[in-house]
């Protein structure tokens, strides 16, 4: 009977510990992306540019008192929102994972901006949105040729939503010179 005994306590511990291994094999499998890394970088630089144009958008809406900029921060939450969710799903899909930060640059603008007022807001506002776009109208091309065909898809899809928020943000800042 100690014999038996012995060998189901032995054998227990061996599925203890076997179904232990799995589990950890399991969330080490789940935690490793499906993209490379140059996909793995586009995802997360555009979920952060996209938030950060989010949270200045909504800086604008408050802080602008010229219809054209209230606009434009409009649109750029409405499509920047829109674009960040279908680029989180992508996220999600290719286990790349990327917490809601914008990056200590981008805070610096965005604080920078807050502290503004009138034409001095809108002229920092809208020319951080022509460089912002600018930057990000070269992620979205060079990521039309990545080996993950959803992020060609994505990006092919984005980039004239993009090059069209840079023209309008040109042509505003144009107009307030």
């Amino acid at each position: 009977m100690k014999k038996l005994l012995s060998l189901l306590t032995g054998v227990v511990i061996i599925f203890t510990i076997s179904s232990c291994l799995d589990n950890k094999r399991a969330k080490n499998y789940n935690n490793n992306t499906v993209v490379d890394e140059a996909a793995s970088s586009f995802i997360k630089q555009g979920l952060e540019a996209g938030l950060a144009e989010i949270k200045a958008a909504k800086i604008a809406e408050t802080n602008s008192k010229n219809p054209r900029i209230i606009s434009f921060a409009k649109m750029m939450i409405t499509d920047h929102t829109q674009a960040g969710d279908e680029l989180e799903k992508i996220g999600i899909n290719k286990r790349v994972t990327e917490g809601d930060t914008i990056n200590a640059a981008h805070q610096k603008l965005i604080a920078n901006i807050a502290t503004k007022t009138g034409a001095d807001f809108d002229r920092a506002y809208i020319q951080m949105m022509v460089t912002d776009h600018q930057s990000a109208i070269k992620l979205f091309i060079e990521a039309t040729a990545d080996k993950s065909i959803d992020i060609q898809n994505f990006a092919k899809k984005t980039l004239p939503a993009l090059k069209m928020h840079l023209d309008s943000a040109d042509a505003i800042c144009a107009s307030l010179k």
